[in-house]
């Protein structure tokens, strides 16, 4: 129906990148409409390597069957350069049509204090005290 089904990989219990791509296969062809890198609570959580092995596979699988997967890093993603660089990462891997809320979203609660003090400093001219910005 219109529910959507999110796989969560935990990428840092598979071992290694090869386990990561099986693992990035199985849940597309089982129909993961999403797939993710792990909960963030098992380090290492979402890392370029292993984002980089998943956004091939959803490539891939998207050449073979015309269906876009979404995907989601989640833990490990803590400042705005870092988010940058996924950002790049998916654009040169997937292309543009992957860069919104639907086929890709961070998962990196610490992300967003992140963001939120470049914005200050975007206002202010200067970086702002980390801790003025929420833990939770």
């Amino acid at each position: 129906g219109e529910a959507h089904l999110k796989v969560i990989l935990e990428a840092g219990e598979l071992g290694t990148l090869e386990r990561v791509r099986e693992a990035s296969d199985l849940a597309m062809e089982a129909g993961a409409d999403f797939i993710k890198t792990s909960t963030g609570k098992v380090s290492p959580a979402a890392t370029m390597e292993v984002t980089l092995v998943m956004l091939e596979a959803i490539r891939d699988y998207y050449w073979k069957t015309g269906v876009r997967i979404g995907m989601k890093p989640a833990g490990g993603i803590r400042t705005a350069k870092q988010a940058v660089h996924y950002l790049v990462m998916v654009r040169e891997t997937l292309g543009k049509d992957w860069l919104t809320p639907d086929l890709f979203r961070f998962g990196a609660s610490s992300l967003a204090n992140d963001i939120l003090m470049q914005i200050r400093k975007q206002k202010q001219g200067v970086y702002t005290n980390p801790e003025d910005v929420t833990k939770d």
